[in-house]
């Protein structure tokens, strides 16, 4: 396509976005050019604000405008189960369960040696400090449950449990509302290692 120069870097920089291809890049592209001003500034100064004032929590290395998240900071989260997590991105769907009370540690990855990511890496020492320095009486490890996140569970588990920690694990399994037919056979697995007593 041949477009003016501050469109083509515009689509250029949109194309920089995680899952923006060419055609999504030029529908923004549009959008932006045909909506008015203030629209088009009010997304400008967002994108600048949250890069300026956004960093991460001193405690749980979650994202926070205060030296610590809002979640860290709530005296009402019960501050002795903690859920680790591999990103932040991880924390909003437990969130929106509003099952979870407790706080989070953001591990900032996951281990995988065949991408040269170790525990030094990632926020390990930091869990081990604060499990140290807190009253903590769980520990949930909400990693993904792919071979890394496996891999990183099964390290925290070994570390965390001569520390006289409870360590538990996110169920995993069928979805609700999913057919046994389509299962593949390590979600099938694992949910027949998990299934309930009724």
């Amino acid at each position: 396509m041949i477009a003016a120069p501050a469109i083509q870097n515009l689509l250029e920089q949109l194309e920089r976005l995680p899952g923006v291809g060419p055609k999504s890049a030029q529908r923004m592209a549009y959008w932006l050019l045909n909506t008015d001003r203030d629209t088009a500034l009010n997304l400008a100064s967002a994108i600048v604000e949250v890069k300026e004032t956004v960093h991460f929590c001193s405690r749980c290395f979650n994202y926070a405008q205060e030296d610590v998240c809002e979640i860290c900071g709530n005296t009402a989260r019960d501050q002795g189960i903690l859920c680790v997590v591999s990103e932040p991105r991880d924390i909003p769907p437990i969130e929106r369960t509003a099952v979870f009370d407790g706080v989070y540690h953001v591990l900032g990855g996951a281990l995988s040696p065949m991408e040269g990511i170790g525990p030094d890496d990632l926020h390990v020492a930091e869990l081990l400090r604060r499990l140290s320095s807190e009253t903590v009486r769980e520990v949930v490890l909400a990693t993904n449950p792919n071979v890394e996140g496996e891999t990183t569970a099964a390290y925290l588990a070994r570390l965390i449990k001569p520390l006289g920690i409870t360590v538990t694990r996110l169920a995993s399994g069928l979805p609700v509302g999913g057919d046994l037919e389509f299962a593949d056979e390590v979600t099938l697995g694992r949910a027949l290692e998990a299934r309930l007593q009724l």
